[in-house]
């Protein structure tokens, strides 16, 4: 059966409508007015909370929110959006594009990165099911609806994008520096860190509720390498991942580079050794 959207009626509408038909019913004006607070007050549970981190990109917001939001109002869920804006010059008006699109808007005090916004993202939603991708939403958004399908099941705990499957398209769509640099970075890090083949870097990650927690509470790397440290942590406790295909959307040039932002990757990814081997993620 497919649902129709249906534009919120204000609250004050609701009140009056329902005061009106309980005096009919002989109820007292404040006894109606209690009984109708109360029982907008009762929130609907959340079933998927959609994470977007943003830095200095209310233009991109301004052009996809809109989307992800009609696509979200397809699905036969409940969802959220939230948006977290990672200390942007231009975070005002991120603001006012979120909240004029219903997602719930959160501002880091500065630029700490977007693995310290994907963290205080997930740890602040409500869904059942948590996933964060990337402001210029890069991936087919189908993505989103099998991740949830996925972990609405109890076989896997984790969805995590695969750009390397052979299902996925996304590598021959994309400039071929772009494309060495991060086949590179992946086989770095699956020497290093983690053995499984995955697709670290892949932005498009999914949760259920308790595993996100569990995992973004002991997470402390917030920049290049929050990806590889999610893994790492879901590693450790033993957490079943799947490997989802994707489908290239849309791609943004602000994408980190391996030769420009090589240090900063390279010195997360021996921090998240020191952290592993002195059971911090434990």
């Amino acid at each position: 059966m497919q649902c129709c959207k249906v534009e919120p009626c204000p609250r004050r509408f609701i009140i009056k409508y329902y005061i009106c038909l309980f005096r009919q019913l002989d109820f007292s004006k404040k006894t109606a007015e209690c009984v109708i607070k109360y029982h907008l007050m009762i929130k609907t549970p959340t079933d998927l909370s959609v994470i977007i981190p943003v830095y200095q990109n209310a233009n991109l917001v301004k052009a996809n929110l809109p989307i992800l939001r009609d696509y979200l109002a397809t699905l036969p869920m409940n969802s959220e959006i939230l948006i977290i804006d990672d200390g942007s010059k231009d975070q005002h008006d991120t603001r006012l594009v979120a909240e004029s699109n219903g997602a719930v808007f959160l501002a880091n005090p500065g630029n700490q990165g977007k693995g310290a916004a994907v963290r205080r993202g997930m740890l602040a939603a409500e869904g059942r099911v948590r996933l964060f991708t990337d402001a210029d939403l890069p991936y087919k958004l189908e993505a989103i609806e099998q991740c949830y399908s996925v972990l609405e099941g109890n076989t896997f705990d984790i969805v995590v994008g695969d750009r390397t499957l052979p299902q996925s398209v996304y590598f021959e769509l994309i400039p071929k520096v772009r494309r060495i640099s991060s086949k590179i970075f992946l086989l770095i890090v699956r020497t290093l860190l983690v053995g499984e083949p995955f697709d670290t870097q892949c932005g498009f990650k999914g949760f259920k509720a308790d595993i996100a927690t569990a995992i973004f509470s002991r997470a402390r790397i917030n920049r290049f390498a929050m990806d590889v440290e999610l893994l790492t942590i879901a590693h450790v406790h033993g957490y079943r991942i799947n490997r989802l295909p994707v489908h290239l959307r849309d791609w943004d040039l602000s994408e980190i580079n391996i030769f420009r932002d090589g240090f900063t990757m390279f010195r997360d990814l021996f921090l998240i050794r020191y952290y592993l081997a002195s059971g911090k993620y434990e």
